[in-house]
Parts: C-alpha cells; sequence; structure tokens
C-alpha cells in the first residue's frame, strides 16, 4: 500500500509541476505579447507624427521651389508643372524599388518581433 501512495503522490506533485510551467509560460506569452503591441503601437505612432510634420514641410518648399521655378521662367504655371512632373518622376522610382523597401521593413519587424 505505501508504494501506491508513493507512485500517487509523485504524480500529483509532477501534475501540479505541469501546471505551473503551463500557467508561468502562459503569462510570459502574455507579457511578450504586450511588449510586442507596445512597441509597435508606439513606432507607428511616431512614424505618423514625423511623417504629418515632413509632409507639411514638403508642402511647403514645393509651393515655394513651385514659384521660384515660375518666376524664374516668367510663367508660373511652368514652375508648378516642374514641381509636379519631379515628384511623378519620385514616385515612380519608388515605386521601381518598393521590394527594397519591403524587405528592409520586415527584417526590421522580424528581429524585433521574434526575438525572444
Amino acid at each position: 500500500m505505501n508504494i501506491f501512495e508513493s507512485i500517487n503522490n509523485t504524480s500529483n506533485k509532477a501534475s501540479d509541476i505541469g501546471e505551473r510551467y503551463v500557467d508561468k509560460s502562459f503569462e510570459y506569452f502574455k507579457l511578450k505579447v504586450f511588449q510586442q503591441l507596445s512597441y509597435t503601437i508606439s513606432m507607428a505612432g511616431k512614424a505618423l507624427i514625423i511623417g504629418a510634420v515632413l509632409f507639411i514641410g514638403l508642402i511647403f518648399l514645393a509651393f515655394s521651389a513651385a514659384i521660384a521655378i515660375g518666376d524664374a521662367l516668367g510663367h508660373v504655371a511652368l514652375g508648378y508643372l516642374i514641381v509636379g512632373a519631379l515628384f511623378l518622376l519620385i514616385a515612380l522610382i519608388f515605386y521601381k524599388v518598393r521590394y527594397l523597401v519591403d524587405a528592409k521593413i520586415i527584417s526590421k519587424i522580424q528581429s524585433k518581433f521574434f526575438k525572444f
């Protein structure tokens, strides 16, 4: 009878240890998901704020460049046309190399997300 009680006691301890391990693993993964989510939201917020300020600055620079080019050419509409064409050319270049941007973003996120 003593052997059966010992086996029962040992199996109960093993079961308790297994349950604690599962609970601690679940808590760890919850914290890890919270950390990654916080980091991602923080980076997105900073990128949005910086991007908005840069966009406003770019708009002012584009208008001032268009007016300056228009004054130099004697016709303001030509200045706006040249600046618009320049933006279209830059957009086309970004479109052609978009896979490089995707690869860079994925590698940055991968190093942060899968770091244990």
